[in-house]
């Protein structure tokens, strides 16, 4: 009976010794304490609680690389549209001359390419989204870029061209600036969301979530500045200055010019300065936004280390030292062997034996 005794005994642990081995097994397999989150007793609060911080981090992450990515491509075309106010400010409007039809004639071709030049870069998308577009991600804020040379406000500018003469120069400024600036529809370029008041026209700025409660602007209408402020003579939007700027060089006749010398020089002396407040509110918005990025990527890298402390943390409490659960699961082995080699002795044993 002793020796029966015995090996029950040793059945029973080799059971035990055989389900340790399975557990150990499975723990330097998948290098985790368990894989049942309930199994983990008194640290399962704890894991809980830093796997949906990790999750929360993740997706503040998320959010904030795709807007890095839409403010990178909005300063791409930042950079383009500053190009283009400062090279007809600089090199092309300044030059102008009522005595040289043909500085005229090709600065009027040159704008005429420009404006759908410009037209495109505010219509610019990144992920199938329109980067100047407001809110309204799916349509483009210049719904019709490739006719905008005969839209509304340039037909305007060219009807106040058209009436150039007796000193009238700052008047025909005043009404090209007038109509560049219009929200009326027919007359503006921009799309009715863009210059509905009750929409596009005040709402506020495109941002991203970066912490619970927090969210960091970065987005740009096509119709109005987001952080420059435009002087001098101006809309109020770099845009819309440089769209009406191109728009009355387009307009711009050596006849017009024959007819009214004087007030054709005062005209273009105003519309190279008009260009380039544009171009100097473009570079402004464009270093506001530099700086945002310059936040995104500090708040990437903070929720980047942020992320990879948790995981370390999580690591603690779910996954197992692998050198010492190896070393435990040799020794286990070693003493289920010596069980099993145990209980081959007692049976073969024999009833004289046992005498």
């Amino acid at each position: 009976m002793a020796v029966i005794d015995m090996l029950s005994r040793l059945n029973m642990d080799t059971s035990v010794l055989r389900a340790r081995m399975a557990t150990l097994t499975q723990q330097t397999t998948t290098g985790l304490k368990t894989q049942a989150l309930g199994e983990l007793g008194a640290a399962l609060p704890q894991a809980l609680d830093m796997k949906a911080e990790i999750h929360r981090q993740q997706t503040y992450t998320t959010a904030i690389s795709a807007a890095a990515g839409r403010a990178t491509g909005t300063q791409a075309a930042l950079t383009q549209l500053e190009m283009v106010a400062s090279n007809f400010a600089n090199n092309i409007a300044i030059k102008l001359d009522p005595n040289d039809p043909q500085s005229i004639t090709s600065a009027a071709t040159q704008a005429k390419a420009a404006l759908l030049q410009v037209a495109n870069l505010l219509n610019s998308q990144q992920g199938g989204q329109y980067l100047f577009g407001g809110t309204d991600l799916a349509n483009p804020p210049i719904p019709n870029a490739a006719t905008i040379g005969t839209s509304g406000f340039v037909t305007q500018i060219g009807a106040a061209l058209g009436t150039l003469g007796g000193g009238n120069a700052a008047a025909v400024l005043t009404s090209s600036v007038t109509a560049a600036g219009s929200n009326a529809a027919g007359v503006t370029p921009f799309s009715a969301f863009l210059s509905d008041p009750a929409s596009g026209l005040n709402e506020a700025r495109r941002a991203v979530p970066t912490a619970d409660g927090l969210t960091l602007p970065y987005g740009i209408s096509a119709n109005r500045n987001a952080n420059a402020t435009s002087t001098g003579t101006t809309t109020g939007s770099w845009a819309r200055d440089l769209l009406g700027g191109l728009a009355m060089l387009a307009n711009m006749t050596p006849a017009a010019a024959a007819a009214a010398p004087a007030d054709f020089t005062q005209l273009v002396q105003g519309v190279t300065g008009w260009l380039k407040g544009s171009a100097t509110a473009i570079g402004d918005e464009a270093g506001a936004l530099g700086q945002t990025q310059a936040q995104l990527d500090q708040l990437q890298t903070t929720q980047a280390n942020t992320v990879t402390a948790l995981t370390t943390q999580l690591s603690g409490v779910q996954e197992v030292d692998m050198a010492a659960t190896i070393t435990k699961l040799q020794g286990a082995q070693t003493v289920l062997q010596a069980s099993y080699s145990a209980i081959s002795q007692l049976g073969s044993l024999s009833l004289v034996q046992f005498l």
